[in-house]
């Protein structure tokens, strides 16, 4: 069979047609593939709103020591997550206030599981309440040096 120029022109025109449409559509599946990460990041996160209030640099300190020598460490990492989630994730949900700080420092005593994800914290009972609220406001204060 042979086909005309106007025929043969007009089936590369729909061929070059069609592979632009594949093209756009590949662009798109990975935008919506970039923006489907950005919505599972957002949802690990989950922020609560509140004002964050101010937290001496002293206490910001020793919480630093403390999550130190507790071996916070070996689960945890400042800006990345490792077995547990990253602190600056935690104090990125977090306002700074004395609630979110007795509710993290409880955890911190009590261990946990579920607010993360899978990985589950062990309880460390021998933190007594006002190291475990130091050492929350150690780590809510990470948020403020974004």
């Amino acid at each position: 069979m042979i086909l005309s120029s106007a025929t043969r022109k007009l089936t590369i025109g729909l061929l070059i047609f069609g592979l632009s449409m594949i093209a756009c559509d590949q662009k798109k599946v990975q935008k919506d593939v970039l923006s489907e990460g950005e919505k599972r990041h957002r949802d690990y996160i989950r922020k609560i709103p509140g004002k964050d209030e101010h937290v001496p640099e002293e206490v910001v300190a020793k919480g630093e020591v403390l999550i130190a020598y507790a071996g916070c460490y070996d689960c945890h990492r400042i800006d990345k997550k490792s077995k547990g989630p990253a602190f600056i994730d935690i104090a990125k949900r977090y306002p700074i206030q004395p609630a979110y700080r007795d509710l993290l420092a409880r955890k911190i005593i009590s261990g946990g599981y579920g607010s993360w994800g899978n990985p589950v914290m062990v309880p460390h009972p021998h933190i007594s309440m006002e190291n475990a609220q130091t050492m929350a406001y150690f780590i809510l204060s990470l948020e403020q040096e974004d």
